[in-house]
């Protein structure tokens, strides 16, 4: 089994994909950067300084897609912006919804790659899991989207753009509406009155600290005041133990960490998270340790998933305490009843012994809440990820996409 690194077949970095009109697509992109590019289309530096900070405006604040929306923008001056420029939305192939309210989307990139994005509603908050890659590199063996290969890092637009698609559907920017985006708008009872997007976890296909740069600059956009002006606070960044950028993911973009850990001996983990070949447990949780932010009003979550006879016992319940105590950590536990899906290997612990393991860790002071499987019946519960045109036909997707037209007229 190959030990994960670094990867992305894309040569070179890129903030932007690029499209067959040749038009550049604003979405990821800092004010800064669209100054830069109106400048380099033939605007004068004074400006394209303004114009950038109307058009960052219209984008993240208002979440408009249309130049001609963009009022404070000269009526001359639109047409030229359309000509050269795109305000893009990942293209929705699918939207599914769970019996449990959850909803699961298959979002298509400009350049024809395939990912997933999952909207979970609770009574008081509402939280969007989104990708940061096309495929994943960890091979971790309990996880799905595992099974798939890498294709390339997702862009910042692309990774933003499932937060700015989450928004369009919750009707949450001004005179928002869900017209186009859902297959059925009434299936769950959602409108801009019910549940609004309040969380980020980056815990969908990916390993986000394989894409730390564009992860960095499209969370940057989330919490901008300006922008989409979500609090860090609200954000978690899942990893599976990318040792050497957990402190870079601290200094420079500060959210919450939470931590894939799944085996407290090396030998497990080195089977089920195989990262741990790489970068060892004890170097991890001193990882933790040195997490910038952590504090016990900021814990760290270790997710925890429950396999049948693996990582399940009373014994690795008092040796998960007893680490946590050893590097003195702020944490809790999220324990994860094992998702099935088709070819794994594992099974889920019976819920007794689920709660057993809870109830060791919690009589020793950490919290071990039991996570509720959300959304199981579509496989957007955890580990279930992996693109669905995967599991569809050709012509299955095109008569799902031809429904959909029909029913949009």
């Amino acid at each position: 089994m190959p030990i994960p690194g670094l990867v992305d077949p894309v040569p070179t970095p890129r903030d932007i994909t690029p499209r067959e009109d040749g038009r550049v697509d604003l979405l990821g992109l800092p004010r800064q950067r669209i100054a830069e590019l109106f400048e380099a289309a033939g605007l004068d530096a004074k400006a394209a300084k303004l114009r950038g900070k109307q058009v960052f405006h219209w984008l993240y604040h208002r979440g408009v897609t249309d130049f001609e929306a963009m009022t404070d923008i000269a009526k001359t001056m639109r047409p030229w912006l359309a000509e050269r420029f795109v305000i893009g939305r990942p293209e929705v192939v699918l939207s599914q919804h769970s019996s449990d309210g959850t909803r699961k989307w298959l979002l298509k990139t400009a350049d024809g790659h395939e990912f997933e994005m999952v909207f979970i509603p609770d009574a008081d908050r509402g939280t969007l899991c989104v990708s940061s890659q096309v495929g994943c590199t960890l091979n971790c063996r309990f996880c799905h989207t595992g099974t798939m290969r890498l294709v390339r890092n997702l862009t910042p637009g692309e990774i933003v753009g499932q937060v700015m698609l989450a928004r369009d559907a919750l009707g949450e920017w001004p005179k928002g509406s869900m017209a186009g985006l859902d297959d059925d708008e009434d299936e769950g009872g959602y409108s801009a009155d019910g549940r609004l997007l309040t969380n980020i976890v980056m815990m969908g296909m990916g390993e986000p600290l394989y894409n730390f740069d564009n992860v960095r600059d499209a969370l940057k956009l989330v919490m901008d005041g300006d922008g989409l002006a979500l609090s860090k606070r609200r954000i978690t960044l899942s990893t599976s133990g990318v040792v050497p950028m957990m402190v870079k993911c601290g200094e420079e973009i500060g959210v919450n960490l939470a931590v894939s850990l799944h085996a407290v001996s090396k030998d497990v983990r080195d089977e089920i998270v195989p990262i741990n070949r790489k970068y060892g447990l004890e170097e991890l949780l001193q990882a933790c340790a040195d997490y910038p932010g952590a504090s016990n009003a900021r814990r760290i979550t270790f997710e925890y998933v429950m396999l049948k006879d693996k990582n399940d016992s009373d014994e690795d319940a008092r040796e998960l305490v007893r680490l946590i105590k050893q590097f003195k950590l702020p944490a809790k536990v999220n324990l994860i009843p094992f998702n099935p899906w088709p070819g794994a290997i594992y099974e889920c612990s019976s819920p007794e012994r689920i709660k057993r393991f809870s109830d060791i860790v919690f009589e020793a002071g950490i919290s071990a809440p039991v996570r509720t499987p959300r959304g199981r019946d579509i496989d957007a519960a955890c580990g279930q990820l992996k693109t669905a045109a995967q599991k569809l036909s050709r012509a299955e997707l095109d008569r799902l996409a031809e429904e959909k037209q029909a029913a949009l007229g």
